[in-house]
């Protein structure tokens, strides 16, 4: 499997990362940001790309690809939602279009989040907006389209990319995870693998269901 894998230089990319270098499935990573995510391994390529809705100059090393992690992000906190949707709507569907076209036959996994709106019609500005992202994928003619809603989620050993308060997770996990049930981070990538090997029965899949694939 040769996979493209956005976000490496944040906690959710750089955890599936660090699962992608260590499965034997995976067999080449290419790391597409904006800054280098500061690790090297034989698997690994990095291409930095300072805006990913504009790929023209770079579109001949993103083809041949059997998946794409899309895991970048950024916290609503602070943004209007034109701000936002920019960053989460038209820059994931703007690279996920150039990817289709490069690579019809590509797996597009998208890290969304938990409590998401799918009706695109909620108070809630960064529910509606991931919603509505996570809509557009999904009319997509991917091989397959997976949006993936985690919660909580440990961070895997090794990390660097770990915010302050996850520290704290990492120690209260094992309570926190009977209040708010989340997964370790390394299960949420070992799901995304299994996505592109066996495909997910839906298109929207909430914490349960990355378990259920994660332990396939």
């Amino acid at each position: 499997m040769k996979v493209i894998l956005t976000g490496a230089t944040g906690m959710v990319g750089e955890g599936v990362l660090l699962e992608c270098l260590d499965n034997p499935v995976v067999e080449r990573v290419l790391s597409v940001s904006r800054h280098a995510c500061g690790r090297t391994h034989p698997k690994l390529r990095e291409l930095l790309v300072p805006d990913f809705r504009e790929l023209a100059a770079v579109e001949a090393e993103l083809t041949s690809y059997d998946a794409c992690f899309y895991c970048a992000g950024i916290s609503s906190v602070g943004l209007k939602e034109p701000e936002y949707t920019v960053i989460t709507y038209d820059t994931v569907l703007a690279f996920a279009s150039a990817l289709l076209r490069l690579n019809p036959g590509m797996t597009f996994v998208h890290v969304s989040g938990s409590h998401t709106d799918s009706t695109e019609q909620g108070k809630v500005m960064w529910a509606r907006v991931k919603g509505k992202a996570e809509n557009a994928l999904l009319r997509l003619p991917f091989k397959g389209v997976y949006n993936f809603r985690p919660s909580l989620m440990k961070p895997t050993p090794g990390q660097q990319k770990v915010k302050g308060g996850y520290y704290l997770v990492r120690v209260l996990y094992p309570v926190l995870n009977l209040v708010f049930p989340g997964m370790a981070l390394r299960d949420v990538a070992r799901a995304m693998i299994n996505a592109v090997r066996l495909g997910a029965p839906k298109g929207v899949l909430e914490v349960p269901d990355i378990r259920q694939l994660a332990a396939r």
